[in-house]
C-alpha cells in the first residue's frame, strides 16, 4: 500500500525521542526517506537500532546535532540532499524544558539558552531549509513545534512560553513570504504531551497533576503529534500555511494553567534551567522561603 509520504524527503530535529521521535518512526512507516538531527547520540543510536529492527535503515539516517549553531543545522539538511537526493519537509521540532523558577531569579545565560533551542533553532531551519527547496523550485513543507504555552499564560514556564509564541509568529511572518515559492509554514502547538521532556524522569507525578486540566479523557503521546506532522508533511495540506495546529486535547479552550500562581506552586520554588533529553543535564536550585 502506497504510503501518504512516498517518495518524500524529510528531516526531523529532536528525532531521537519524544515526538521527534515518534514523528520519525510515523514518517518512515508512510513511505517517506528521514534524517534525524539530536544532540544525543546515544538517544541516536537507540533510534536507529529500532529502525533497523523494523527494516527502514536505508530509508534513515542520524546526524548529531546541536539545533542553536548554525554549521549543524547547514549539515544536517545537507545531510538529506546529499543522501537522498532533496529535501521535501523539515520538522523543526527539538526543545528543551529551559529557565524555570520566578523571574526575578531567571539568570540571562538560562533565558539566552533557552531562547537558543527552541527559537533560533526554528529561524535556522526554516532559513536553510527554505533555501534548499527554492533551489529545488517545487515546493516543500516547514513546520515547527510551537506549543499551547505560547498561546497565552499558565501553561509552562515564562521563558519557555515566550519563545514559543515567538515561534508561532515567526510561522505567520514566513509564511507570507514563502508562499509564492509553493512552501508551506506551519506549527503544531502540543498540549500536555507524555514525552521525557515533559515528565523529567516523574511520569506519575507530572501526569496525575496534568490530568486535572486536560478535558479529553487521556494525556497526549508522541504519536498524536506525529498524526499531524504526517498531515502537513503530505499532499493534503496543500493549501495550509501560515497555521498554528493544536493538538491538545481541548486544554486551550479549557484556559491553561498547569501549575498554578499561588506560593505553593511548583514552578515557583525552584529556579534553574531544564535541558530535556539532550543528556546535559539540569541545573536547579530550590529557593528558600
Amino acid at each position: 500500500m502506497k504510503g501518504r509520504l512516498d517518495g518524500k524527503v524529510a528531516v526531523i530535529t529532536g528525532g531521537a525521542s519524544g515526538m521527534g521521535q515518534a514523528t520519525a518512526y510515523r514518517f518512515l512507516a508512510e513511505g517517506a526517506k528521514v534524517v534525524i538531527g539530536d544532540l544525543n547520540s546515544e538517544n541516536g543510536a537507540a533510534t536507529m537500532a529500532v529502525i533497523a529492527q523494523q527494516g527502514a535503515a536505508d530509508r534513515a539516517a542520524f546526524l548529531r546535532t546541536d539545533v542553536a549553531e548554525e554549521p549543524d543545522i547547514e549539515a544536517l539538511v545537507a545531510a538529506a540532499t546529499d543522501r537522498f537526493g532533496r529535501l521535501d519537509c523539515i520538522f523543526n521540532n527539538a526543545g528543551i524544558g529551559g529557565a524555570v523558577g520566578p523571574i526575578t531569579e531567571t539568570r540571562v545565560e538560562e533565558w539566552d539558552f533557552t531562547f537558543d533551542v527552541l527559537a533560533r533553532s526554528v529561524f535556522l531551519g526554516i532559513k536553510h531549509a527554505a533555501k534548499v527547496m527554492q533551489r529545488q523550485g517545487d515546493g516543500g513543507s516547514i513546520i515547527s513545534t510551537s506549543s499551547i504555552a505560547g498561546l497565552n499564560g499558565g501553561g509552562g514556564p515564562h521563558a519557555y512560553s515566550a519563545a514559543k509564541a515567538a515561534v508561532a509568529n515567526l510561522t505567520r511572518a514566513v509564511s507570507g513570504e514563502l508562499a509564492r515559492h509553493h512552501i508551506r509554514v506551519n506549527a503544531i502547538a502540543p498540549g500536555v504531551i507524555t514525552t521525557p521532556l515533559f515528565h523529567s524522569g516523574r511520569p506519575e507525578k507530572s501526569e496525575a497533576m496534568a490530568k486535572r486540566s486536560v478535558p479529553w479523557p487521556r494525556l497526549g503521546t508522541g504519536e498524536d503529534i506525529a498524526a499531524m506532522a504526517v498531515f502537513l508533511a503530505s499532499d493534503e495540506s496543500e493549501y495550509v500555511t501560515g497555521q498554528n495546529m493544536v493538538v491538545d486535547g481541548g486544554i486551550s479552550a479549557s484556559g491553561p494553567n498547569l501549575w498554578g500562581n499561588g506560593p505553593d506552586s511548583p514552578m515557583l520554588r525552584k529556579s534553574g534551567v531544564t535541558r530535556g533529553s539532550t543528556g546535559l543535564g539540569n541545573d536547579i536550585r530550590e529557593l528558600e522561603g
